[in-house]
């Protein structure tokens, strides 16, 4: 069939900026940041394939959606395509005039639809941290950059050789591996789109490499390497390069290379020798902005700076008593007295987030350096990722490397009971870790102290998995949560570093929502965190009601900065969500009923599913809500192989069809689907997984898995994560539990909340002797085969007899399944030792009582072991 189509899709393309660029090109771009953005455009750019023929009439359609599925705006295109144009581009935008008033932070898409089908489409990402600058980067600060040779595949980490120089005859790719701090750690993720482009020494660009990456709270370090080169060798110019890295728009560092007759070995400071447009304090390493010692800073500074932290009274005291004590020591040693005990500097740090651990920890390193226990007071920040290497043999080799740049300075090894999990699992290297770096605590010079931190109830548990932690680590320092009115001092702070003031009416009710979050707090409570969060929002709220004035312009510099009560009470106020108005898709609801009824058995199922479809087709008549009228999270009980996955994508597609559900996929996950290895991971994992089923069905194979260990078990986090996510998404998504019908009893006795939300039960029976048959004989029919009469006879004896002794883990369907797989490959053998000649199409399409020979073989074995084996035809 002749392709009649006038168009060939060539890209779809998002941009923020009107201005023009070489090529008729626009600065691309997919990252926005919200006080940055008027308008957002779309470019969308077509092949003529009637180019120098004849003109032709472009029906075209831009939408913008929210990832809630939300239309921002639809956008007629329409327009005639002149034969003169080879490449057709189309660009539309949606916005207001002035920037950081429409876009708000979240996740968009831009779609193109032709004719009314769709084309294309591109997502892009709007955040609310502010404007990158020469100055200011609140996103991630640059630790390495490194460059290595390699083939387009790219190199795995512990093959690569690091370079300066480069060998002209046999370079190929020559790849960045960028490494840098992850600083914000407010949002559940956010985007981070990075752009490298490689240039020679004039300035011209060879290539350019575009990167988009999703960074999650607990990424502590943002990690991507690109190559740009060719795989044939030799392609490389001797002559100065470099590569130049932008953010938001923002050159954020150049980092020099040189192709020249040989290969040069990088060494660490070159790792860290680019330069940058930041201004600001440097440190003795080209390119990084640090927070030094302050120069001629004395013990007495450093303490006061401790002094004037908010709250922390008990962690203050004991630093001050600690270091009476260590200047205690000193002056023995300075009379001559000898003390058999190393000075201890390394400490447990026991806290939930949002305490001041890490602050505490630069405070200490300051203190040491100036009692001249350290030699730098610098902090090294790691968790396990930056210390547990994914193959044997790499985790010592990367420890030491962690250990080996917090020299002189603190090692503080965040959430550190992630390195020694509760099962022992010989594939994990986290103990492997832990035993380099006691290792080091015992036979290391002294220039170094180890903090490690965590959750104060895994940090008990971490330190007493092994004794030699319990010895070297002896300094406990417990944080607790800041109280109300700690907070309110923090958030009036918060207030001050970004600008803005409450007045005393917002103060108060600040302080209120405070006491509120405060008695309600658990151990995931954020503290300082959740404190600069709500100033973050309420400073939002502000902008968004100031902008609401007739004339913005004529307010005073106080009306602009103060933070009203309103803008508090406008973060608590329940969300508000709009239900898309969705008819009934009579075709599809049609066809996933008549599936259902295709399948054997079940008949219980079938009738309370029919049911369901009455009602709601009944609540849609009477214009009721259906998410408020009835719960559609449901529990399937039975046996394996009784059809529950089967039926619950079926009912996916009967939810769709009805409306409720607006994309009725199925995503089907078990505990290690939810569950993570550490603390924190879970709830992580957990909300992963009910975003993908956003809009369709959550199916949790042997549901009960989640709470059967008891205990402090993470599987009770997966639960918690998903009844908040069922109730403060009510209707978005429908979650089915299914598993073994006591076991589920079980589960849904075991929270409360389960019982409450899963209202609906579906109970799925075994199949019997008849339906099983049915099943096998339907399996067959697919597989374009059929049994002869004798081994009819056989497989009902053979199913009789398997049905009688079934126990409550008989596998029902799936049973029937490798009976029939079974018999097609014991008839395909038959076969394969017949002659070709010799072969009828009757043989092809039969299933013997040959066949089913060895079943009915094993059954009998099995069930009288003492009886002579075989069975006779």
């Amino acid at each position: 069939m002749t392709d009649t189509l006038p168009y060939k899709f060539k890209d779809i393309k998002v941009f923020g900026s009107t201005e023009w660029l070489a090529n008729n090109e626009k600065n691309y771009r997919l990252v926005f940041d919200e006080t940055e953005v008027s308008y957002i455009y779309c470019e969308i750019s077509l092949f003529n394939k009637l180019f120098d023929e004849e003109d032709w009439d472009l029906n075209l359609e831009l939408k913008c959606y929210t990832s809630e599925n939300k239309e921002i705006c639809s956008l007629n295109c329409n327009r005639k395509v002149h034969k003169e144009d080879n490449v057709v581009f189309v660009r539309e935008g949606w916005g207001v005039k002035d920037t950081g008033i429409y876009w708000k932070r979240g996740s968009y898409r831009w779609e193109a639809h032709i004719d009314g089908k769709f084309i294309a489409e591109r997502h892009f990402y709007v955040e609310k941290s502010g404007i990158v600058s020469e100055t200011f980067n609140p996103y991630f600060k640059i630790d390495t950059l490194k460059l290595y040779e390699g083939a387009d595949s790219n190199v795995k980490p512990k093959d690569r050789k690091y370079y300066k120089n480069f060998h002209n005859n046999d370079s190929r790719y020559i790849w960045v591996e960028f490494t840098a701090d992850n600083l914000l750690k407010d949002f559940e993720y956010w985007a981070c789109e990075l752009k490298f482009n490689f240039k020679t020494h004039t300035g011209q660009l060879i290539g350019r490499i575009d990167k988009l990456l999703f960074v999650y709270p607990q990424d502590e370090k943002i990690v991507c390497t690109v190559g740009w080169g060719s795989e044939a060798r030799g392609t490389w110019s001797m002559d100065d390069y470099y590569v130049d890295i932008l953010f938001m728009d923002q050159l954020v560092a150049v980092i020099p290379f040189k192709v020249t007759y040989d290969y040069e070995e990088a060494t660490e400071d070159d790792f860290r020798n680019f330069s940058t447009s930041y201004k600001g304090i440097k440190s003795d390493i080209p390119g990084i902005i640090t927070d030094p010692i302050k120069v001629n800073e004395s013990l007495e500074d450093v303490l006061a700076e401790l002094k004037g932290l908010i709250g922390l009274d008990a962690i203050k005291k004991k630093i001050a008593d600690y270091t009476d004590y260590l200047n205690f020591i000193k002056i023995r040693k300075q009379k001559g007295l000898t003390d058999s005990d190393r000075i201890a500097l390394h400490a447990v740090f026991k806290g939930n987030p949002g305490t001041g651990k890490t602050t505490v920890a630069r405070m200490l390193g300051k203190i040491y350096k100036q009692m001249g226990l350290l030699s730098k007071g610098h902090v090294h920040e790691v968790d396990r990722g930056d210390l547990v290497a994914e193959y044997i043999g790499q985790t010592a080799p990367k420890t030491k490397e962690a250990i080996k740049k917090a020299k002189g300075g603190i090692l503080f090894i965040d959430e550190a009971y992630s390195l020694a999990r509760k099962d022992d699992d010989s594939k994990d290297f986290g103990r492997e870790a832990i035993e380099v770096i006691l290792k080091e605590m015992s036979d290391g010079t002294g220039d170094l102290a180890v903090i490690v931190a965590g959750y104060p109830e895994q940090m008990e548990t971490f330190i007493n998995s092994n004794p030699g932690l319990k010895s070297r680590f002896n300094i406990i320092f417990d944080f607790p949560d800041y109280m109300p009115q700690d907070l309110i001092q923090i958030a009036e702070y918060s207030a001050e570093k970004k600008g803005v003031i409450l007045n005393k009416e917002a103060t108060q009710t600040l302080y209120n929502k405070l006491v509120e979050e405060y008695r309600g707090r658990n151990k995931t409570f954020g503290n300082a965190r959740l404190v600069n969060s709500i100033i973050d929002e309420a400073k939002m709220n502000l902008g968004l009601r100031i902008m609401k004035e007739k004339d913005p312009q004529l307010l005073t510099n106080i009306e602009l900065s103060t933070i009203e009560p309103v803008d508090i009470d406008k973060i608590y106020l329940p969300k508000v969500r709009y239900n898309a108005d969705i008819p009934i898709d009579e075709e599809l609801l049609r066809d996933s009923l008549n599936k259902l009824k295709a399948m054997i058995g079940l008949g219980n199922i079938k009738q309370e599913i029919d049911e369901l479809v009455k009602l709601v087709r009944f609540y849609i008549e009477t214009g009721k809500d259906i998410r408020k009228t009835f719960s559609l999270h449901s529990v399937f009980t039975g046996n394996p192989g009784t059809g529950k996955t089967t039926v619950a994508r079926i009912l996916a597609q009967i939810y769709k069809a009805l409306g409720i559900l607006e994309r009725g996929h199925l995503v089907e996950v078990d505990r290690q689907g939810l569950v993570g290895a550490y603390l924190g991971q879970t709830a992580i994992k957990t909300s992963e997984a009910i975003d993908h089923a956003m809009g369709g069905v959550l199916f949790i194979d042997e549901a009960y898995a989640l709470t059967a260990t008891g205990g402090n078990d993470y599987g009770k986090e997966a639960v918690e994560t998903l009844l908040k996510r069922m109730e403060d998404q009510r209707g978005e998504f429908v979650v089915i539990a299914a598993g073994y019908t006591s076991p589920m009893q079980v589960f849904l006795e075991s929270n409360p909340g389960l019982k409450s939300r899963f209202d609906r039960i579906f109970h799925f029976n075994d199949y019997d002797v008849k339906e099983m048959i049915d099943i096998a004989e339907l399996l067959f029919k697919e597989n374009n085969v059929h049994l002869e009469k004798k081994a009819k006879v056989f497989l009902m004896e053979y199913m009789t007899k398997m049905y009688q002794n079934k126990d409550k883990y008989f596998g029902n369907g799936r049973e029937a399944r490798k009976i029939v797989e079974r018999a097609i490959k014991n008839q395909h053998l038959r076969l394969a030792q017949t002659p070709q000649d010799q072969r009828t199409q009757k043989m092809i399409d039969v299933i013997t009582a040959k066949d089913l020979e060895d079943l009915i073989a094993e059954q009998n074995q099995s069930s009288n072991p003492s009886s002579s084996i075989g069975f006779k035809i």
